[in-house]
Formats: C-alpha cells, structure tokens, sequence
C-alpha cells in the first residue's frame, strides 16, 4: 500500500511561509496516494520559477527543465513509456508567458498527461514582476505606475486549444484542490488546472481573503462547451472553481500509429544494416 511517506521528498521545500506551493504539494501527493499510484510509476516535469523546483520536493521520478518547456518534455516521457503516470507543474509566468505555445499546441494534440499552474498572478521567482495573469492596473516592480495589458485567461485558451479536461482550484480549499487533482490525472487525455496560489510575498491584491470572497462550485453540465465556456470568463465577484469541463476523446496516443501499438519502451529496437543506414545518411 502507497502512503503519504512514500511521496515524501528528501529536501525541504523553501517556499516563502504561507505560499500556496505547500498546499499543491500536499495535495498532489494525496492524489497519488488516493490513486494507488506508486512513485516508480509517476514523474512530475517542472520548468523554471518558484513552483517549479516542485520535483526535488516531492519522492518520485521528476525532470527540472527550461524555462516555459515542461510540456514537450512531458509529453515526450508519456509517448516513450505510456505506463507512467505524468505530470507537468510549473507558474503562470513559466506556462502563459515562455511557454505559451507549448501549452495551446499540447492541448490541441490532447496529450494524456495532466498540468497544474501554480497562478499565482505574478512572477515570484525574480521577486515581483506582471505576469500574464497580472490584474489591469496591478503594480509591480516591472509595471511601477500599473500594469497596462490586460490579463490572459488561461481556461478559454485551454478550451479553444482543445483541452478534453480543464479545470480551476484554490490552494485555500485543500479538499477540493485534492479532488481536481484526482479527476484530472485519472482522465484520458490532456487534463489542464489552473490553480489559484496566493503569493504571499508579491502579490497583495490576490490574497487568500480575495479568493474566500468570491470562488464558488458551480453546479454544471461538465460536457457542455458553452457552458463550460462562458463560466471561465466569470471574474469579479463571482469566481468559479472545480471541473469545469470533462469529455472523452481519441488522444495523441491513440492516433499515433507507432505508439497505439505499444509504448516505445517495449517495441524492439530498429535494425538498420550498414548498406541500409549508409543509403539513409
């Protein structure tokens, strides 16, 4: 039987007190946990920024890569070993800003693998600059008399892009963030959440007060686009959380026609002969 002390990393995370990091972690781990997933069986790929020196926090196989590209490197390990539950976590800045295109493009394959944004609506890492999810008029050291760009909204990209699983949470409400985190590492396909994560340190506009005021769990049809649609342009006073939308399709994998037969791992190596590998090069 997994347990929680499996997950359990040999370095002590350095996230500011209070950071909404600590809340992922945790509840990552329980998810695993609450899946019978062992640690040999799953690896987490992370990019650069606060969050995403998430893999030498947490005991299982992880991957530190570059800035804004956890997502090709994910689903390069999902295409090479199929058996591995993956996961991919890393900011807001790392994954709207840098690796923007990684993100619609790994949505729009629908991808099996499952990405949490650490949102924390700011870039925290290199101490408080606008990032793309930053409010019109928030100010930061980057954006002294108030940021001018209006923010992104990372859910309606998800959609567009074509995201099967795409959802919202709040690192305040550990019970409902474990669950979205369940759901979305047991759908098939790319599962996207997006998780509210205070920064305490940078970030005095989206508090945890802020999101207790106004996050609420709505109650819809999880297959409907529309509706799905129109819930994450709600901001204001009003701010929806959970699953947002949840359907079945084909995935990258399953229209591969190398990988549909077998991952990679256990397919026999290719054999070229040396006239063979003389005519290719």
């Amino acid at each position: 039987m997994v347990t929680i002390a499996d997950y359990k990393g040999k370095v002590k995370p350095d996230w500011c007190p209070g950071c909404g990091n600590f809340a992922q972690l945790s509840a990552i781990s329980a998810a695993l946990v609450d899946l019978g997933i062992e640690p040999k069986d799953s690896v987490v790929v992370s990019g650069i920024g606060c969050s995403s020196n998430l893999p030498e926090f947490i005991n299982l196989y992880g991957f530190h890569g570059l800035h804004g590209r956890s997502l090709p490197v994910a689903s390069a390990i999902k295409w090479a070993n199929s058996k591995l539950t993956v996961l991919a976590y890393g900011g807001d800045g790392d994954g709207f800003f840098e690796g923007t295109q990684h993100f619609y493009h790994t949505a729009k394959r629908n991808v099996d693998i499952t990405y949490i944004v650490s949102d924390n609506q700011v870039f925290g890492l290199t101490t408080g600059q606008a990032s793309p999810t930053s409010q019109l008029g928030m100010k930061t050291k980057s954006t002294p008399e108030g940021n001018i760009e209006k923010p992104l909204n990372p859910l309606t990209i998800a959609l567009t892009a074509g995201a099967t699983f795409v959802a919202r949470a709040f690192s305040g409400d550990a019970l409902n963030l474990r669950e979205v985190i369940k759901k979305g590492i047991t759908h098939k396909g790319f599962s996207f959440i997006d998780v509210f994560s205070p920064c305490v340190t940078y970030n005095k506009i989206n508090t945890y007060d802020f999101f207790r005021q106004r996050v609420y769990k709505p109650v819809t049809d999880t297959k409907d686009f529309d509706k799905a649609y129109k819930l994450a342009q709600e901001w204001g006073d009003k701010i929806p959380i959970g699953v947002l939308y949840d359907v079945d399709e084909k995935t990258y994998e399953d229209y591969d026609p190398v990988i549909s037969s077998a991952p990679l791992i256990d397919q026999p190596p290719i054999k070229l002969t040396a006239e063979a590998l003389a005519e290719f090069l």
